[in-house]
């Protein structure tokens, strides 16, 4: 059996996110992941199984490291709509800026790719949407109580609606969608869940 003790494992898998993040899991060979962990076959095989089971550890990785934190944040913020906002604003800037522009997200990603019908790369993006419709809940909820939003909204209704842009806020992206594009979508999506005012407000 191949001596797998003397490489991170946690460095592999950060190295192989990234390469399935950017890539895509249809369009990355094993060739590929040897080139760019340094591993051989037998030892990437060893340690995490094929290249099936590598993707699957390396999106749990990704959703527990990059999503997770987002979806904490914004369930914790106490300002209600103006938390959601600034969720949307920070997605739009992770997606459009910086060194992993354009590459969408990789639960997003998944979802549009033929990886999505593998039952174990399922459940981990079913995981995914009920932890973001749960922390657009709780902060469409404060919003509620503090009279940000409609009375007669659905929470859980209005938080599928706003997870389902999140996600083609994603997908929009990678495709090299203009952020004030993106960013107008979202501000007439969270304008028409606020109370009607009239003239005389």
């Amino acid at each position: 059996m191949p001596d797998v003790r003397h490489f991170d494992p946690e460095t592999v898998l950060e190295q192989v996110e990234l390469l399935f993040w950017q890539r895509n899991a249809a369009l990355t060979g094993i060739a590929e992941i040897v080139a760019t962990t340094g591993l051989s076959r037998s030892s990437l095989y060893a340690a995490f199984g094929g290249k099936q089971a590598l993707y699957e550890q390396a999106l749990r990785r990704y959703v527990e490291r990059r999503s997770g934190p987002m979806f904490d944040r914004l369930a914790a913020d106490k300002r209600g709509l103006p938390a959601i906002a600034d969720f949307f604003e920070r997605l739009i800037q992770s997606r459009c800026e910086g060194d992993h522009a354009r590459w969408g997200c990789m639960v997003s990603n998944a979802h549009a790719g033929t990886e999505s019908g593998d039952p174990g790369v399922r459940r981990i993006l079913d995981q995914h949407q009920r932890q973001l419709r749960a922390a657009l809940t709780a902060a469409l909820d404060i919003a509620r109580s503090a009279g940000q939003i409609r009375l007669d909204l659905h929470l859980d209704s209005a938080a599928e609606s706003l997870a389902l842009l999140a996600y083609g806020v994603n997908l929009r992206s990678r495709a090299g969608a203009d952020p004030a594009e993106l960013r107008a979508a979202v501000a007439a999506v969270l304008t028409s869940l606020q109370p009607l005012r009239s003239d005389d407000d």
